[in-house]
């Protein structure tokens, strides 16, 4: 497993590699987020993500030498990137609902909020 993402990686080459993917997550992150803003259903977040994973596919192709073309590690990505999505849209709609509705909801975890009885 350690050779799948670093293989023959050292020194500054892994720190970018490290960088490029906290980027990724960072901005799948936003992403959800920004979907969440604009009171949008999850199937945008969705969109966000696949393009997002081609983005880092693409990045990876270009800074790494990476494949230009693999179903498995892009797969790989659009998994992890839709982690840090949901995780944003989920978070933020948490707080849209809890905020905006305090009479109805009240939170019940980061991500999830509840009806007030």
């Amino acid at each position: 497993m350690q050779g799948l993402f670093f293989e023959g990686d050292t020194g500054v080459r892994s720190a970018i590699r490290l960088f490029v993917v906290l980027i990724g997550f960072w901005t799948a992150w936003r992403a959800g987020k920004a979907a969440a803003d604009s009171w949008s259903d999850y199937p945008l977040v969705i969109a966000y993500t696949v393009l997002l994973a081609a983005a880092m596919q693409f990045l990876h192709h270009a800074l790494f030498d990476g494949p230009v073309l693999s179903v498995f590690y892009y797969v790989i990505d659009l998994v992890l990137l839709s982690i840090f999505s949901t995780a944003g849209y989920r978070y933020r709609r948490t707080n849209q609902m809890v905020n905006n509705y305090y009479w109805l909801y009240e939170k019940t975890s980061p991500f999830s909020w509840k009806a007030k009885h």
